[in-house]
């Protein structure tokens, strides 16, 4: 009954995942370099603490960030996790004429979807959907006899398989593999006064596979506390899939002609990534945990289309988060068994933009709230940040996010009684 419960469960779940994959709320003009914005597979829950997630160890939270994590779930417990984001953008440019431009946006999407089970008594597995990076922007230009429009969209998606151990008292192993796949599409426009348009439209299609391993290690103390280390690694790869420039002419009645096509392999690649983490438990109350991540992303190939006039070198990225919950009494009130969470990131991207890296920095804070008589919690998230390359700034960025995500928590595999 157990095994026939989770198949269905996964079928379905994959099944509405993928259909899900069209959402994305990226609205920058930086995402129309490399392979976008990336994403840190964080929760609702864990970036309401700064996007931390690499030494947490929960049965009651999904943590895909370590997917050592899985193990800690109990015998009975079925998790069920869905996130979304709403997003509120303000852009400014000043030009080099001291000229100053303006703009606001909005906008949202289903940011992840994710599932967890166990395995056994001392295993569990997680399957889910959930971002590698994405792309989205809209701007143009004056040109000669006309104007310059640069659009784009697409995300790079994983949809993963997770497994964990605990072969021993206090450690965890576990490894993810992804199915990687996505489409990101960036077209140029040039719109003549005349009335006529041509257009240039990149297009990277990305069909491929990625491994992520990770481990914890907790120890636990006589007055309830705990301390956990964790550790993940993702090895570099090769993409594999391909990629073309479309020329579309619409003065002429012809079919687009496609002037350079060529494989991913050997062209495109990712770099490795190292996630460690520290995470304390003082009692059932208060949680708090550090991470740091690394990407050495200056090593990376992208071959890129010809004749581009942008470069396709990277910067390594560096990324340090710190967050915390504070839960009053579990076992109180409805508001002491509410938990209460903040956090802050610092961020050196890849990205690199005429010799400028991009950074950006945030607070983060939020609430998880139970669900009255069940085990369920409603995760509420709310986040500042700022955006801008260094040293010269280009275009500076503040977001406000909202972040929903209800955290599905009951026992669906107990076992039914015959009095």
């Amino acid at each position: 009954m157990r095994i026939a419960k989770i198949l269905a469960l996964s079928l379905l779940f994959i099944t509405t995942a993928i259909g899900a994959t069209a959402q994305n709320g990226t609205m920058t003009p930086y995402s129309s370099y490399g392979y976008g914005i990336l994403g840190d597979h964080a929760t609702s829950a864990q970036r309401a603490m700064g996007g931390v997630g690499y030494a947490m160890n929960s049965g009651r939270q999904i943590n895909v960030m370590n997917p050592a994590s899985y193990a800690a779930i109990d015998t009975l417990t079925f998790l069920f996790d869905m996130g979304i984001d709403l997003t509120a953008i303000w852009q400014n440019e000043t030009l080099s004429d001291g000229k100053r431009l303006s703009e606001r946006n909005f906008g949202g999407g289903l940011d992840y979807v994710t599932m967890q089970f166990p395995l056994g008594r001392r295993m569990g597995a997680s399957v889910g959907l959930v971002p590698y990076s994405s792309v989205g922007y809209s701007f143009g230009s004056e040109i000669d006899n006309g104007i310059d429009s640069r659009q784009g969209s697409g995300s790079i998606n994983e949809l993963y398989v997770g497994v964990s151990g605990n072969p021993f008292k206090g450690f965890y192993v576990g490894a993810n593999i992804s199915y990687m796949f996505g489409n990101i599409i960036n077209d140029t426009y040039a719109i003549a006064n005349a009335g006529y348009s041509t257009l240039y439209q990149k297009q990277l299609e990305v069909r491929d596979y990625h491994l992520n391993f990770g481990a914890q290690y907790g120890v636990g103390f006589g007055n309830g506390d705990r301390l956990t280390l964790g550790l993940t690694y993702s090895p570099a790869k090769t993409l594999l899939g391909n990629a073309r420039m479309v020329y579309y002419d619409t003065q002429q009645d012809t079919k687009p002609e496609v002037t350079d096509e060529h494989k991913l392999r050997g062209n495109y690649s990712l770099p490795e990534t190292w996630g460690a983490g520290i995470n304390y438990n003082f009692g059932r109350k208060l949680i708090v945990e550090f991470d740091y991540t690394y990407q050495p992303w200056s090593k990376v190939k992208f071959r890129g289309f010809d004749g581009e006039s942008i470069s396709h070198n990277y910067a390594n990225r560096t990324k340090y988060a710190l967050g915390m919950q504070f839960t009053p009494n579990f076992r109180g009130g409805y508001f002491k068994r509410v938990q209460y969470r903040m956090g802050a990131y610092y961020n050196n991207d890849y990205l690199l933009i005429r010799g400028n890296q991009l950074r950006e920095y945030g607070v983060t804070a939020g609430f998880g709230f139970p669900v009255p008589t069940f085990k369920t919690i409603v995760n509420l998230g709310f986040e500042w940040k700022h955006r801008q390359a260094n040293p010269n700034p280009l275009i500076k960025e503040n977001y406000f996010n909202v972040t929903i995500g209800i955290n599905f928590n009951e026992m669906w595999f107990r076992q039914s009684k015959i009095y």
